[in-house]
């Protein structure tokens, strides 16, 4: 059986209401800045923009009880999202997973990826793939924790040196 980390009773995982949207694109910018060796600076234009997630995807918060927000994850449902990368055509998958710098290591990230996992789980898919930099360990540990498996078959090179790596777990 595989350990799921788990964020505890004081956390509530929800949509992002639009008056959020901004807060949640800084939680994104913010988590993205501070990771080492990122280079995709254009990228951050994208994480930012929580309003055009939402639009097409399901923009998903962890929050406190007092409403504070502490991380993010947008929900792709599947291929045929404006927001799918390396989805087939029975998986989910998530983008832009982001817990603000000040409440790591409090299970915020556990918590959101559970909320994924629970939501394809849902949708009928048969599992979750995801994108990740080589650079995000913290991320590849979390991920491993909860059974996903690299599949370098499906890592993209998106520009000359610079990798994605493919994540997937089969329920």
């Amino acid at each position: 059986m595989t350990a799921q980390p788990s964020a505890g009773p004081t956390l509530t995982i929800r949509e992002a209401r639009p008056d959020e949207y901004e807060a949640v694109g800084e939680i994104g910018v913010r988590a993205y800045s501070a990771l080492e060796a990122e280079s995709d600076v254009g990228y951050l234009d994208e994480v930012r923009d929580a309003a055009a997630r939402a639009a097409a995807a399901t923009v998903l918060v962890a929050v406190e009880p007092d409403g504070r927000l502490l991380g993010t994850v947008t929900y792709v449902p599947g291929s045929g999202s404006a927001f799918a990368e390396l989805q087939g055509d029975d998986e989910a998958g998530f983008r832009v997973l982001a817990v603000a710098p000040w409440a790591q290591g409090r299970g915020v990230g556990g918590a959101l990826v559970e909320a994924v996992l629970a939501r394809a789980r849902d949708d009928g898919r048969a599992g979750v793939a995801i994108y990740t930099r080589p650079s995000m360990r913290a991320a590849h540990h979390l991920y491993e924790a909860f059974g996903f498996r690299r599949d370098p078959a499906r890592d993209w090179e998106f520009e000359r040196g610079e990798w994605l790596w493919a994540y997937e777990l089969r329920f």
